[in-house]
Parts: C-alpha cells; structure tokens; sequence
C-alpha cells in the first residue's frame, strides 16, 4: 500500500509540473485535502510559484518554499525565526522548526545579503530569500527570486529556485545545482482575446570550486547561480524564435 501511494505521488507530481503554473498551487492543495498522506512527498516534489509573506519583527518581505516550511509554520531569514501561516490560532509549537548551525546560518546571512543586492540591480524590484541547512559531509541551500509586474489587462511572473548542495572535500567543494524557472505572462484584450504562456524550465549542473574559507562558499555559489540564471534567460528567449 504504501508503495502503490509513493507511485501515486511520483504521478501527481510528473502531471502537476504539466498544469499552467497559475493553477499548480490550487491543484495540488486540492489532491493534498484529498490524500494528506502525500502532502510531504507532493510538497518537496513540485515545483510552485513562490508566496510572499512579510517578516512580523523586521517588516521585511520573504518568500516561502517547502525547504523553510515546518508544519504552517515558515522560517523568515531576516529573523530566524518560524511565523505561523496556516488558518486559525498558532500552536505552541511554531518556534519548533530545524534551523541551521551557527557557521552555516552566518554564511546563510552573508548569501542573503549579497542575493540581495543581485535582485536590484538585475530584477530592479522583487523578493529574494536565501536558507541554507546542514549536511553531514557541508551543507545545502536555497536560492528564490521572484518578480511580479501585475497589471489591469496583462501580467507576468518570474519564480527562479535555485536547490545546491555543497560537499567538502580538501581545499575544494563538490556543488551540485539544481535551478528551475517558472516563467507566467498572460494579457487580455479585444484583439488576442484572452491569452497565456507559461510553463517552467530545470536545468542542473555539478562543478568542483576551490574553497579556502566559508567567504568562498559564498562567491561560489553566487557565481553558479548567476550563471545558471544567465543561461536559462538566454534559452528562453530563444524559444519565440524557434516557433516562428
């Protein structure tokens, strides 16, 4: 039974990536009401345009995914802190959530500042989030951006989630990076009636990167991301003109 239920996930999820990415999160809260046994499986699995919330002690916006998430509770990387989302009154245990050790929570900070910085001069706008978690052998991470322009008869969207996992090993680190980009536009109006494009695009690379001290985790990181993000923006742009 609980293998035919792991299959039954592994399919939601293959359809689900499938789906307009403006109808993922509905769909699948609605298969998670009606199978909770897959919600973590589901959750970790799909790829979602990302929420925002806003951070109750430092009034700053972050974004949630299912690698700050405990329970209706998500982790805010400007206070470390877990804030109840979920519907009715808090429980005792929203402050319960795993957090990162000391070292990897200050190179968490230090990743987050500098994706900051990334997302105003690249995006002139948006939210970034950064959360990092320990490994046995390093650590592992992940990067979010988002961008919205809503506006009365048209709107885009832009998610880009970037999962790494960093392993030590002598005077080096193995990185391994998986990036997914959900791209939405649609417009109404009386001469193209009512139109969407949308859909998503991964891509993964690993990559051995010299490593003195955890300042060059950061740069490393940084770089791959960037890089990653330059070659998908590339390859989406080219796919207009291939249709044509």
């Amino acid at each position: 039974m609980a293998t035919d239920q792991f299959d039954s996930a592994l399919s939601t999820s293959d359809l689900l990536r499938r789906l307009p990415p403006s109808s993922t999160a509905s769909s699948l809260n609605k298969i998670c009401s009606l199978a909770p046994d897959l919600t973590e499986e589901l959750l970790s699995s799909v790829d979602q345009p990302l929420e925002v919330r806003r951070c109750k002690k430092s009034g700053r916006d972050y974004l949630l995914c299912d690698y700050n998430r405990d329970g209706d509770s998500w982790r805010s990387p400007w206070s470390n802190e877990f804030e109840y989302h979920g519907i009715g009154v808090s429980g005792d245990d929203e402050e319960e959530g795993v957090k990162p050790s000391e070292r990897v929570r200050k190179m968490e900070v230090a990743m987050g500042e500098g994706i900051d910085v990334y997302r105003e001069l690249y995006y002139e706008g948006g939210v970034s989030s950064v959360y990092f978690w320990d490994l046995d052998d390093g650590f592992a991470g992940v990067v979010l951006l988002k961008k919205s322009t809503p506006k009365a008869q048209s709107e885009g969207g832009w998610d880009s989630i970037h999962v790494f996992e960093s392993v030590d090993r002598a005077r080096s680190a193995h990185y391994k990076l998986t990036s997914t980009v959900i791209l939405r536009l649609s417009t109404t109006s009386d001469a193209l009636g009512d139109m969407d494009l949308s859909g998503n695009m991964t891509r993964q690379i690993e990559q051995d990167l010299p490593v003195i001290d955890d300042s060059g985790h950061i740069m490393n990181v940084g770089k791959l991301v960037e890089d990653m993000e330059l070659k998908m923006r590339n390859l989406l742009r080219m796919i207009p003109s291939r249709r044509v």
